[in-house]
């Protein structure tokens, strides 16, 4: 069973206007023609509420179709572990500006904050994400290694500032303690504005004059032209700075602080849309909350270039249940037949043209197909590449 989608279009102030992914693959699979005026930035697959998919055919939600009859659309072991709702979002990500710094809460915050403001935060579930680079992609994500902060600590005299001489010296006395990072985190993050404003301006003045600028001297210089005097400026010297090639990915944990700086990607995430933002952003701030939910690890992020499983499928794997990815490409007039999955799985066509299971599909179609489905791609003239959503292989083995 292999279902048609028509898919949801966000037009977030940090998407890219002209043309882009979410753009041109938004006008394909909608029907509706793009507005160059507009910023384009996600592309939604899936029942969240926020941006629900619906059945072509029928105009139904995705998420009634399955509630209709659950077993048959999700499998019964997808059932008995997640429930009755496709339990991972995927989206196509166009970012031209910094997005905020940020974090995703676990479950028993999630549940927490939805309760308490369920107009902020909209639904109970934790969302473990993972991000795989269409174009070159730049991210901020996690704490960067003890020494190196340190280092920055005494080389970024407006960080020192702004943290404060007591809670550098307490990192320098123990670069790799978890309570001495959240220390200056925490004081990083909830400094007087009037104070990191001044200090910004400082370290924008004196990087300018800077003839041998570092790659995170540039990146803060670009932050603050995007969000003058901002405390998330000074984060570049606090979390790693990634660029991503094409085909490489990451993924973040729930309470890991990362921001995504520019480029397009393709994102695969357990079915929310809670993020608790601190910095870098003109949406509301729950500094508190995000100093307080921190893991406080540190050190670079895994990068995955992911698991060649035959001469058409590159698979990448995170260490959560709910999803993973696969990029598939099928030659010219070729015909390819997709492992088996006992859960349902989320196709996109990237590029090219295909009949998927039956069903016409070019560049911008999405595509349901149900658990068990003997999914077979057969490649139009111009061959065909995808990218398959699905739950972790590992949570039926």
């Amino acid at each position: 069973m292999v279902l048609s989608l028509t898919c949801a279009v966000q037009n977030y102030d940090w998407g890219i206007k002209g043309g882009c992914e979410v753009s041109s693959l938004g006008e394909l699979n909608t029907g509706a023609p793009s507005d160059p005026s507009k910023p384009y930035a996600e592309l939604w697959m899936g029942t969240h509420p926020s941006g629900p998919s619906v059945v072509s055919a029928t105009g139904e939600g995705l998420k009634e179709t399955i509630a209709a009859d659950p077993t048959a659309h999700l499998g019964a072991k997808t059932v008995e572990r997640f429930g009755d709702d496709l339990p991972f979002l995927t989206k196509v990500l166009s970012v031209a500006k910094a997005l905020s710094i940020q974090a995703h809460p676990d479950k028993t915050l999630a549940e927490q904050l939805h309760a308490d403001r369920p107009n902020v935060y909209k639904d109970a579930n934790h969302k473990p994400e993972m991000t795989l680079a269409v174009t070159e992609f730049e991210a901020l994500c996690g704490f960067v290694a003890g020494d190196v902060l340190a280092a920055n600590l005494i080389s970024v005299p407006e960080l020192r500032a702004v943290v404060g001489q007591a809670a550098a010296d307490a990192f320098a006395a123990s670069p790799g303690g978890k309570d001495e990072l959240r220390a200056v985190f925490t004081a990083l993050m909830t400094a007087d504005g009037d104070v990191v404003a001044a200090q910004v301006d400082a370290l924008a003045a004196r990087l300018h004059a800077k003839p041998d600028k570092t790659p995170v001297d540039a990146l803060a210089c670009r932050l603050n032209e995007q969000y003058p005097k901002d405390v998330g400026v000074l984060c570049a010297y606090v979390l790693n700075y990634l660029a991503l090639k094409p085909g490489q990915c990451i993924y973040l944990a729930a309470n890991e602080p990362h921001a995504y700086l520019a480029g397009e990607c393709i994102e695969c995430m357990a079915t929310s849309d809670n993020v608790v933002r601190a910095g870098l952003t003109p949406k509301l701030r729950d500094t508190a909350i995000l100093c307080d939910m921190l893991t406080y690890r540190a050190g670079a992020p895994v990068v995955l270039d992911g698991e060649r499983v035959d001469e058409s499928t590159t698979r990448y794997v995170p260490p959560f249940d709910e999803f993973m990815l696969e990029t598939v490409t099928v030659a010219p007039g070729a015909t390819y037949e997709l492992t088996k999955s006992q859960g349902p799985c989320v196709y996109l066509v990237h590029r090219g043209s295909c009949v998927v299971g039956g069903e016409n599909a070019r560049r911008g179609s999405v595509l349901f197909a149900a658990a068990g489905d003997e999914t077979v791609v057969a490649a139009g003239e111009e061959g065909a590449t995808l990218y398959r959503a699905m739950i972790n292989s590992r949570v039926y083995a």
